[in-house]
């Protein structure tokens, strides 16, 4: 992989920021792409790097963006027979736009941050917590210093400080926007709780992501049982498959190709009689607009 490139992971990295890395592991010509050649695709739909031209971008791009979202890495092989061609195990087949023809196989393989999660209070099941999310890959934060509010964010937090400072420990974590909320109370408890934070202005929907009591019901009892329990709950939240926005809505169909177009990170438009179209590359957007002209 290209030194850039390496240079260009490292720094994502080390700020905890979602991308994706692209890489040619297979072509029969005319393809422009070449076998290593790579790119890096970032959460924002950033693009750097080359893995073939615009007959690829445009799906190269869309599947970086689904591979961060979802964790999978995902194996594509474009061609001009797209979909029409032999089905084989692991591989996902796209139409290739460009007329010139040739064959792509393309490695997406996302890279995410270690989750994290942030602890607060003094308790054996806190402690106990804090081994397992250790053991399991999570970075883990203890202390409240070590976690201000804008570090909260897409952070998995439990507040299990047993009454003190809940009111104010919550307004805290939920205008961070973590990933997961849970508090170690009562239902009755954690009901004088939310009330009060309403009164305060709390939106109640911002408080109808809190799990309290958190964990999972496994009957658990002791303070080893009850991180346990929390943990699963953290795992089950975390691995529920994320609520995505239509086909229709995030995606338009290139007119001349068939092609599945990003509308937010699409490069290629035109207007035609109040309608806005979307395209793969120049060329399909080319041969539209002439097209329509003599109409």
């Amino acid at each position: 992989m290209r030194p850039d490139l390496l240079a260009l992971a490292a720094k994502f990295s080390a700020r905890d920021e979602s991308f994706a890395l692209v890489t040619v592991v297979r072509r029969e010509p005319p393809s422009s792409a070449r076998v290593g050649d790579a790119a890096l695709v970032t959460a924002s739909g950033e693009y750097h790097g080359w893995a073939g031209g615009g007959c690829t971008r445009e799906a190269v791009l869309r599947e970086s963006l689904r591979a961060i979202s979802d964790g999978e890495p995902r194996l594509l092989s474009l061609s001009p027979s797209g979909n029409a061609g032999a089905p084989r195990p692991g591989m996902q087949l796209l139409p290739m736009a460009c007329e010139s023809g040739g064959t792509v196989e393309i490695y997406v393989e996302p890279v995410l941050p270690a989750p994290r999660l942030i602890l607060f209070g003094a308790t054996p099941a806190v402690d106990a917590l804090a081994r397992i999310g250790e053991a399991m890959g999570y970075r883990v934060a203890r202390s409240p210093d070590a976690a201000p509010q804008g570090s909260m964010r897409g952070a998995h937090v439990l507040i299990a400080t047993m009454g003190d400072e809940d009111l104010e420990l919550l307004q805290k974590v939920l205008a961070s926007d973590p990933a997961y909320v849970g508090v170690v109370a009562s239902r009755k408890r954690f009901e004088h709780v939310r009330q009060t934070l309403v009164a305060c202005g709390v939106p109640p929907v911002a408080l109808d992501r809190v799990f309290a009591p958190a964990g999972l019901d496994l009957g658990a009892r002791t303070p080893e049982e009850i991180a346990l329990s929390v943990m699963a709950q953290i795992v089950q939240h975390r691995r529920k498959p994320a609520v995505t926005k239509t086909e229709t809505s995030s995606e338009a169909k290139d007119p001349i190709c068939g092609m599945s177009v990003t509308i937010a990170t699409a490069r290629h438009t035109a207007e035609v009689k109040g309608t806005k179209y979307y395209f793969c590359c120049a060329g399909c957007r080319s041969k539209f607009l002439q097209r329509e002209e003599t109409r």
